[in-house]
């Protein structure tokens, strides 16, 4: 059963990967720059600008935000469970990277990124939890 807090985790997931992916994708250069804003600058601390990367990374967000606003509005179980699934993959990977590489960052940014690259990984495994309403 699809339940409302499904729903919920996959608008947070869609909007979140919508921003990153049309940010990415539209502005790659502002987004190696500034990313992820208010003052804060984590892909540019990680090496040099590659248009190409970035781009891809971008594009990467608008698809796995694609699969869940899509998995959100029919709402099956499966769907629910395979967006979720992507999501996972996708955020424990780039989560196990960024944890390997916190050391380029103060406190704060550290903290920041455990919390934001954490707690995708919390919302997509959350999708695989059977919910009863």
């Amino acid at each position: 059963m699809t339940t409302r807090i499904h729903r919920v985790i996959l608008a947070v997931l869609a909007i979140t990967g919508a921003v990153v992916g049309v940010w990415a994708t539209g502005w790659p250069h502002g987004f190696y720059r500034a990313f992820p804003g208010l003052g804060r600058h984590w892909v540019s601390m990680d090496g040099s600008y590659n248009e190409h990367l970035v781009r891809d990374v971008g594009a990467a967000y608008l698809a796995l935000t694609v699969l869940g606003a899509y998995a959100m509005r029919i709402a099956l179980p499966e769907l629910v469970r395979a967006a979720g699934a992507a999501w996972l993959v996708f955020g424990v990977l780039h989560f196990a990277y960024h944890l390997g590489h916190l050391g380029m960052y103060g406190t704060t940014d550290k903290i920041l990124n455990v919390v934001a690259l954490g707690g995708s990984v919390v919302l997509a495994a959350a999708l695989l939890v059977p919910v009863r309403d």
